[in-house]
């Protein structure tokens, strides 16, 4: 008889290690769904990139102070890219797998986004991607809610050309975003009549840019297209100071600063320096005065905006959005329901392409002034995504 109690008592620890976390699991799944975060905290790029996740932390603060998704509050647990790209393999797949979330919000990089993409493929996920990127990309498992070469580069060279100049020299780090950038960028200069003096590419990371600015002192072009990221822009932004080049003269065009960077760059360092982007801090309409005057009064009145942010915040949106036009948190429901979806947003409207997965967009230039901010100089209708065009 002890016996039996004996082995039925172990039965019943048994079967409670097994059911214990699943039924936990399926309790906690009547009244909350999981996301992912996944950006670089630390690292190289985190001057660019751990801002990104106050933008989205606010998005669900906001959602679940409304109702939340289909009634469940959003519990978003986030992950350190730490600037590494299999770091961020490595964390797509702790997400999906282990903690099950629902969608993740993430990378910034194009590097990161490459080193993920395989495992949201084969793990059936949902990535929401923030970043302007170059394009050359569709997944069924990736939704990107940034501009991509047609809505950035392409419509950047064509002002430029149009406007300051012929002669372009190009400057990148070294890694994917600004090498094919820069492949697109090349044609539309000479198509548009301008000749590109140079081309280089340092490190991420790198802060060493005497040897690059003496090429650019010697070769005098008109326009300098910059596709620098994250860290290494302040030692770039200095040392052209230091060296008198004068933005005024030579015009300086950021395709990866916006307004956020600018804070840990200095704002005296890209004073005149022209950046394009679809998002601008300073635009004027009731979506952008929300967002700005929310981000300010959660994280305080110091910070700033910034194009990726605004991108960020809108995916989780949509993402809600979908997922109540589908009446599901399934990945393959949820990405279906996001053909055509329109929104409202801090950038003015956006809308999913209908096949693609990629936002149409406008593109604004503008010119970085002394408070940090940009002077609005152009603004285009809304641009149809086109992540492989015909140069």
């Amino acid at each position: 008889m002890k016996s039996q109690i004996r082995r039925d008592i172990i039965k019943g620890l048994a079967l409670a290690s097994v059911a214990g976390p699943w039924m936990v699991r399926n309790a906690m799944a009547d009244d909350t769904v999981k996301v992912g975060i996944l950006h670089s905290l630390t690292g190289t790029i985190a001057l660019a990139e751990a801002s990104v996740v106050d933008a989205e932390k606010l998005a669900i603060d906001e959602i679940n102070a409304a109702g939340g998704v289909l009634g469940k509050k959003i519990v978003p647990v986030v992950e350190d890219g730490a600037s590494d790209w299999p770091t961020f393999a490595e964390k797509a797949r702790k997400l999906l797998d282990r903690d099950k979330v629902a969608a993740v919000f993430g990378c910034y990089t194009s590097a990161s986004r490459k080193a993920v993409l395989p495992v949201f493929e084969q793990m059936k996920g949902l990535l929401y991607y923030p970043t302007y990127y170059e394009g050359q990309e569709q997944s069924p498992n990736i939704l990107y809610t940034a501009h991509e070469a047609t809505q950035q580069c392409i419509q950047a060279c064509n002002w430029l050309l149009a406007n300051r100049g012929k002669t372009v020299y190009l400057i990148g780090s070294d890694y994917i975003w600004p090498r094919v950038t820069n492949k697109i960028a090349r044609p539309t200069i000479v198509k548009g009549g301008g000749k590109v003096l140079g081309e280089e590419y340092l490190p991420l990371g790198s802060t060493n840019f005497g040897s690059t600015i003496n090429k650019i002192k010697a070769t005098k072009p008109d326009i300098i297209l910059s596709t620098v990221v994250g860290g290494s822009n302040v030692a770039f932004y200095k040392q052209l100071k230091a060296a008198g080049v004068n933005f005024n003269k030579t015009t300086v065009m950021a395709l990866a600063v916006s307004e956020e960077e600018v804070s840990g760059i200095g704002k005296e360092n890209v004073q005149d320096v022209l950046t394009c982007m679809s998002y601008l801090q300073s635009l004027d309409n009731p979506a952008n005065k929300k967002f700005v005057a929310a981000f300010k009064a959660k994280y305080g009145d110091k910070r700033v905006t910034g194009d990726t942010l605004a991108s960020a915040y809108t995916a989780v949106y949509l993402w809600k959005m979908a997922v109540e036009k589908a009446k599901s948190f399934d990945v393959d429901k949820v990405v279906a329901a996001s053909a055509n979806l329109e929104f409202e947003g801090p950038e003015g409207k956006v809308k999913f392409h209908a096949t693609n997965h990629h936002l149409w967009k406008q593109a604004r230039i503008g010119s970085f002034t002394a408070d940090g901010q940009v002077k609005l100089i152009y603004e285009s209708p809304l641009i149809e995504p086109n992540p492989y065009p015909t140069l």
